[in-house]
């Protein structure tokens, strides 16, 4: 039974997976990380013993394990031990790299095992699943190769090692290298073991020099590799669309109904990480999620855009329960789709234009913004001004009302600001001006009903007294300094009422499932943000040691954190904690002027 969140992710921005401490595939999706999930075992501990939806590679009698990725690359190394002295070595990667004059990522996850010291003995258990858990996926024996279907495509499992005792579990020595190629249902022409190792040079040449490109701030260079890495592998490159993250139905605390699918896009998360990635000089995933957005917005009218769409686009995005799957720990329900697409969200006009921003400044891009897409921009912008100040679920999506949320009308002073800046640098003089006195008839009326007088603090309700997370993030938005006395009463209300520990809640009342248990990670590199805005940077810098601290293994976070365990919740990884570990690291890090 698979009950921790210590998992490591490989991918190539077609599919991706998730591999536990022992090197077994236990969460992964195909044709697209959207897919069927044909390993699952993440998600259901097995019938009746069997290791049912997983990819295992077990050394028999294991005393000994380690894991680790080789150094700024998405290829992980588990090392196992018996207890005999034995060890067996497996490297795991999905392949990425250029070839023929275009970037080459199937759908193909590639296993290499090794032999590294005596003679160990290993056990293949390759049971997939198919219809979300439903049936086991029977092989279909072939020359060199077995054949499966899932729900949504067939594929192959293409190896050197023995068939029989893939199929029957039998255990064997591991007397020289294997591979296992699980990829489309197509013949592969050459020897498995040698494809995979030009595939491993060349996968791991690719992400070398990604990484070397990347303009890193001096301190904490290896967490924001391994979330830069992260975030990439994280979008799904043929469309442009950024996932929230890569499991469904991982809940957010034990004993709850909180278990949400989040393999899909939402569009105020995705501004989140276009922007990190963005402050690292990765530019071609902004232009591969401002593709998407177009498709999105060129096909919806103003009025219609959701807060989330499927990674082809998709906008109906059904709800429904996966009832052959017990769930994570045995905690159901484990749900398909999410009834979110349905909500009113007014933050998203303000991601959306602050997303597509860099589009007029960045010269380094190969299509700069224009006139023509900013009158398209207008749109949005003129539909943020009819909704500021209007109900709506807000950002963390209360499915059981609605109110008028602080952090959806300063999204929508947002989406105005930044335009009346982009009219003013492409010489349009007069749409800047118009666009300027919007937003600042909609700063003037935010700021006077987001305060309470009774608390001394902004509140995130109009009208209201409740607190919010999503108030720290006012001064990155430009709203408010972070020195303004309005937001340093706030922060100090904030961490009196939200902080535990290095730890923030996203807020303290009773939603629709009850009061929230666990803290929110995001909030916490929010809360450091902001005590660097304020001026705290010596407690940011502590706070934020301690917040990396609580990264898994492999220096991978996820939504929820139990305050008082340290252990990670939630679906995973998340990629807004993610984006925290950049943006913080960024803002924290001194000059490498200085610091050399």
């Amino acid at each position: 039974m698979h009950g921790s969140l210590d998992l490591a992710i490989i991918g190539n921005c077609q599919v991706a997976g998730l591999l536990d401490p022992v090197g077994s595939l236990v969460w992964a999706c195909l044709p697209r990380p959207d897919g069927d999930p044909v390993f699952c075992s993440l998600l259901e501990p097995g019938h009746g013993g069997a290791p049912l939806g997983a990819f295992a590679i077990e050394l028999l009698n294991q005393t000994t394990r380690q894991r680790s990725y080789v150094r700024n690359t998405a290829i992980v190394r588990t090392e196992l031990g018996d207890d005999s002295g034995g060890a067996a070595r497996i490297t795991d990667f999905c392949p990425r790299f250029r070839r023929g004059g275009r970037m080459f990522r199937p759908m193909m996850f590639v296993r290499l095992v090794e032999p590294v010291r005596g003679r160990p003995r290993i056990r293949i258990r390759l049971e997939p699943c198919c219809d979300y858990g439903a049936a086991k996926a029977e092989p279909i024996i072939g020359s060199h190769h077995l054949r499966f279907r899932s729900a949504d495509t067939p594929y192959r499992v293409t190896t050197d090692a023995s068939l029989a005792a893939i199929v029957e579990s039998r255990s064997f020595v591991l007397d020289s290298p294997i591979a296992l190629l699980i990829g489309p249902d197509e013949t592969v022409a050459e020897a498995p073991l040698s494809l995979s190792r030009a595939m491993l040079d060349a996968t791991r040449h690719y992400w070398e020099d990604w990484v070397r490109a990347l303009a890193l701030p001096f301190d904490w260079q290896s967490a924001v590799i391994r979330a830069a890495i992260t975030l990439k592998l994280s979008t799904y490159e043929d469309t442009g669309a950024v996932l929230a993250a890569l499991t469904t139905s991982i809940p957010e605390a034990p004993g709850t109904q909180r278990n949400w699918d989040y393999r899909y896009c939402w569009l105020r998360d995705s501004y989140f990480v276009i922007q990190a990635l963005n402050r690292l000089g990765a530019t071609r995933t902004m232009e591969g999620y401002l593709r998407y957005i177009s498709n999105i917005v060129g096909h919806s009218l103003a009025e219609d855009l959701q807060p989330v769409y499927g990674i082809s686009g998709e906008s109906r995005l059904e709800e429904r329960e996966a009832s052959a799957l017990s769930g994570y720990r045995g905690m159901s329900p484990v749900r398909i789709g999410n009834e979110a697409y349905r909500q009113r969200q007014n933050d998203v006009y303000g991601a959306l234009v602050m997303a597509a921003s860099q589009l007029f400044y960045d010269a380094r891009l190969a299509v700069p913004g224009d006139e023509a897409q900013f009158v398209r921009l207008e749109r949005l912008g003129d539909r943020a001004v009819a909704v500021a100040g209007t109900p709506d679920a807000g950002p963390w999506e209360i499915r059981g009302k609605t109110d008028i949320h602080s952090f959806s009308a300063v999204m929508c002073w947002a989406a105005c600001e930044r335009l009346a800046r982009i009219a003013q640098h492409l010489g349009l003089a007069e749409r800047a001006a118009g666009w300027r006195a919007h937003a600042l008839r909609l700063s003037e009326r935010i700021l006077t009903a987001a305060w309470s007088e009774q608390r001394q603090s902004l509140v995130g309700v109009y009208g209201g007294s409740l607190l919010d997370a999503t108030l720290l993030l006012w001064p990155d938005l430009g709203l408010l300094s972070g020195t303004d006395p309005r937001f340093l009463t706030t922060l100090t209300a904030i961490e009196q009422e939200l902080r535990c520990g290095d730890l923030l809640f996203r807020y303290r009342v009773e939603d629709d499932f009850g009061a929230p248990k666990f803290a929110f990670t995001s909030c916490s590199f929010w809360y450091v943000n902001a005590l660097a805005a304020a001026g705290r940077v010596a407690e940011a810098r502590d706070v934020f040691e301690r917040v990396l601290a609580r990264r898994n293994s492999v220096g991978l976070l996820s939504e929820h954190i139990d305050p008082a365990t340290g252990e990670q919740w939630g679906n995973f990884p998340q990629t807004y904690c993610m984006v925290g570990v950049i943006t913080s690291a960024i803002r924290l890090s001194r000059p490498w002027e200085s610091a050399l």
